[in-house]
């Protein structure tokens, strides 16, 4: 018994993952928010210690409202940018209903939707971003949607950005056929390259965006603040419905949060996590170029996710527990679709620092000739 608890041990310790999508815990500020938490409970022990309101820490509200220039009654802050998620869709989404999705997408947005009883139309990202040929042709077929959820930079799991152009057309098709567009973007802080683009909201004239972004990605995970911005009347109505759930989001996280921010840190957190996850993604698109040079794949310029397509022989459902006994762990392609994928993977660079990722690269390789032998 003791020698397999020893086994079970060293696996875990030699496990490498690009599964998940989270900073590792050498680029997390740890100092900063020890200090940010401690002007939180001294500047505002009462407000940080009570139950508060369900649209959130009020000083973080208006912080938020403040970056993206609207007003404090357009923006509800959440546990999590999951939960901003789970309280649009809960508000407009009803079975039967259809919507639109890109393809790929985020895992945990097809399981939502798929939940509520939604009718889900995959559109083909191309690398600008998704298709809008293809997505104009479905509505002019008669599809009408009520909403199209867009990841529009650094997507998960493609690692695409939408380009300028296609977000205006986005706006157009949404104002031609009354479907909202909900701009999910978690990742946009996090560039390696390239010129920031406009965000959908910014462009938006119509009140046709609704745009959810996080501090997962930029500050670290286990805060869980999120947040929600749209239209007034629709943030209310949220805001009324996350009352009865759970009277309010957690206080000592987003005033911890909101110092963070207000601090300044947060600006050298997301220089930091930048920095890091660019140097470690052009390293996983050369290791892969070196061990897997069947391999197709558009390295991002931002974000956390590469998307591999592998030789067609290659059948991810095989060579995930063959993976996993190597020692490395992938995503499979065919979770993010409703179909297809089956040669595909999503490798995460995020969590795994520079030593580790060729040594995982090399492992993925010897997994891929193993099921394909």
């Amino acid at each position: 018994m003791e020698a397999a608890r020893k086994l079970v041990a060293m696996t875990a310790e030699q496990l490498i993952s690009f599964a998940r999508g989270a900073p590792s815990l050498d680029i997390i500020d740890v100092e900063g928010l020890k200090a940010a938490a401690t002007r939180a409970f001294d500047a505002d022990p009462a407000g940080v210690t009570a139950y508060g309101t369900s649209v959130g820490y009020v000083p973080l509200r208006k912080w938020i409202a403040g970056k993206h220039g609207v007003s404090a009654d357009q923006v509800i802050v959440t546990n999590g940018s999951l939960q901003a998620d789970a309280f649009l869709f809960n508000h407009l989404v009803h079975p039967g209903d259809d919507v639109v999705v890109e393809k790929p997408t985020y895992d945990r947005t097809l399981l939502s939707l798929q939940n509520l009883g939604a009718k889900v139309h995959q559109v083909t990202l191309r690398p600008d971003g998704i298709d809008v040929d293809e997505l104009r042709a479905l509505l002019e077929s008669g599809v009408r949607p009520k909403l199209a959820h867009i990841i529009p930079n650094y997507q998960n799991p493609a690692g695409i950005t939408l380009s300028v152009e296609k977000r205006r057309v986005l706006l157009e098709l949404a104002a031609q056929y009354e479907f909202t567009i909900f701009e999910d973007d978690p990742y946009v802080d996090i560039r390696f390259r390239g010129d920031a683009l406009p965000s959908m909201l910014s462009m938006d004239s119509d009140n046709l965006v609704v745009h959810a972004s996080s501090f997962t990605k930029t500050v670290c995970p286990g805060v869980r603040v999120g947040y929600l911005v749209g239209p007034a009347a629709l943030i209310d109505a949220i805001a009324k419905k996350a009352t009865n759930l759970y009277i309010s989001p957690g206080m000592v996280s987003e005033a911890i949060v909101h110092q963070f921010c207000v601090s300044g840190d947060i600006d050298r957190s997301v220089a930091t996590v930048s920095a890091a996850l660019g140097e470690r993604a052009r390293v996983l698109g050369e290791s892969l170029r070196k061990h897997i040079p069947g391999a197709t794949f558009t390295e991002p310029d931002g974000g956390y996710f590469l998307w591999v397509d592998l030789p067609a022989d290659v059948d991810v459902d095989k060579l995930f527990p063959a993976a996993m006994k190597k020692g490395v762990a992938v995503v499979k392609g065919s979770d993010f679709l409703l179909e297809g994928g089956h040669s595909s993977v999503r490798l995460a660079y995020s969590a795994v620092t520079v030593e580790q990722i060729d040594e995982g690269v090399r492992r993925l390789a010897e997994a891929i000739e193993e099921v394909r032998g």
